[in-house]
């Protein structure tokens, strides 16, 4: 990791920033209808919806995490210290998951507790008696991050990312650099990422995240790859063009691959029981698919999106207050549907309606009262 970046801004990466939250709370939309565990389900989960959320599980989080290790090499580069930048990522991811832990996440739990496990008590005796136990309650443990699981994680990762800094000599990091961009010029940025991918797989297969942090360290290998990568396009902005060169090849296995995942999630959908085998392959059909629409997704965000708009300086603010407040929003939304018995599509529309409106009125209260910015994940004026 090497200070030797350029100054420019890319726009098109603050666009794969936007677009990947704004997929991030699409999908949590989804998660109402999906036949899949979650805090709330409509009364009749639809099987077909699994197709099109197939589409996006296998890259929206590691897209996330690429695009804020190249934010993150950003910061740095601007800041110019390890000190000043733990201090400044402390501040803005910090303070919002304390506040978010508080405040913002406990309806989510005390609706869970009601709906699937025949808690009683009512939201208030619960936030004020059960939600700050530091136990578990019918299994759940309380207080709890739920969907801040990933300002959780980004803030370990600055911190690693951080003592390289501090801890190792420049000179060293930007021979680190330098080698890494040699091993991903031209195809190595298709092939060395996923080969990290396969062999995490290979050796922890089967293993699913936790999001707990000290028990998923297969998780943590798996997203501090597309965080490295992200920061050596910032560091080694030179990277773009390899991305450019594979994306066609990337492109083609990325579509082969979902084809296996929608066939095999069509014959043997949610828990059917499927030949030996299939669900390996299913697996690695799923890594395939995630790193090469990935590595479509940058080469798209370089060659055609590195461009402004009036809304763009907005959008790039807005993103991170509304990934702290949208999966709240759509449970307690959700839930008030399913006790209604709202249809599909009725529901489906309100949740999108309410949603995005919710977060815009969040946004908008908080970016307007000094005190609260900090708190939602904005930097005071």
């Amino acid at each position: 990791m090497s200070t030797g970046m350029t100054s420019q801004r890319h726009l098109g990466m603050d666009w794969l920033r936007i677009g990947a939250f704004a997929l991030l709370i699409l999908y949590h939309i989804g998660m109402y209808f999906v036949p899949w565990g979650w805090h709330v389900k409509i009364a009749e989960p639809l099987e077909w919806v699994a197709i099109p959320m197939r589409a996006l599980n296998s890259w929206r989080l590691p897209l996330l995490f690429l695009v804020s290790g190249y934010a993150s090499a950003a910061l740095f580069a601007k800041l110019g210290s390890a000190g000043r930048f733990v201090r400044s990522r402390s501040a803005r991811l910090l303070i919002p998951l304390v506040f978010g832990i508080i405040v913002i996440i406990p309806p989510q739990p005390w609706i869970d507790l009601t709906g699937q496990h025949g808690y009683t008590a009512g939201f208030g005796h619960f936030w004020l008696h059960d939600y700050f136990r530091f136990g578990a309650l019918d299994g759940i443990v309380l207080p709890t991050w739920q969907h801040l699981w990933f300002v959780v994680y980004l803030w370990v990762y600055t911190l690693l990312a951080a003592a390289v800094l501090a801890w190792v000599p420049e000179r060293t990091r930007a021979m680190v650099a330098d080698g890494a961009a040699r091993w991903l010029a031209g195809l190595g940025m298709l092939a060395i990422p996923l080969i990290g991918w396969l062999l995490i797989f290979a050796l922890v297969p089967g293993e699913h995240e936790t999001h707990a942090l000290v028990d998923d360290w297969p998780t943590h290998a798996h997203y501090l790859i597309p965080f490295a990568v992200g920061w050596l396009l910032r560091v080694r902005p030179a990277l773009f063009a390899a991305v450019a060169r594979c994306w066609r090849i990337a492109l083609t296995i990325g579509i082969v691959a979902f084809g296996f995942i929608t066939w095999a999630e069509y014959m043997w959908p949610g828990n059917t029981p499927s030949p030996p085998g299939v669900w390996e392959a299913f697996d690695i059909a799923r890594l395939l698919h995630g790193w090469t629409t990935i590595i479509v997704l940058v080469a798209f965000a370089d060659a055609y999106w590195n461009r402004d708009h009036r809304w763009r300086a907005t959008l790039a603010e807005a993103v991170f207050p509304f990934y702290i407040i949208h999966q709240t929003i759509i449970v307690v939304v959700g839930w008030y549907l399913r006790q209604a018995s709202v249809a599909a599509l009725p529901s489906f529309l309100t949740l999108v309606a309410t949603t995005v409106a919710g977060c815009w009125l969040f946004y908008w209260i908080g970016r307007n009262i000094g005190w609260l910015r900090p708190l939602i994940g904005l930097q005071r004026t």
